[in-house]
């Protein structure tokens, strides 16, 4: 498995964060939620794409599901579309 793309939340575009899970890199991305830093973990299994957060494991089963929690998360760039 490569290793993980490590990045801090909209240090990359949405388009860059699917790219990389779609190749088969997980992507690790450092964000701020009420004052404490966490990291949020995207992947896709080939089917289903995945956030696993501190406090649960969601799925997208679409990448137009998954490209709206980044936006809706601040995964992403800001601006990005």
């Amino acid at each position: 498995m490569p290793d993980p793309l490590r990045i801090d939340a909209g240090e990359c575009t949405a388009d860059e964060i699917i790219t990389a899970i779609r190749d088969g890199r997980r992507v690790v991305v450092t964000t701020t939620i009420l004052d404490a830093e966490h990291e949020v973990t995207l992947r896709y299994d080939g089917l289903v794409f995945y956030c696993d957060t501190p406090t649960r494991l969601h799925r997208h089963e679409s990448e137009r599901e998954m490209r709206a929690c980044i936006r809706k998360m601040g995964y992403g760039a800001v601006g990005d579309a």
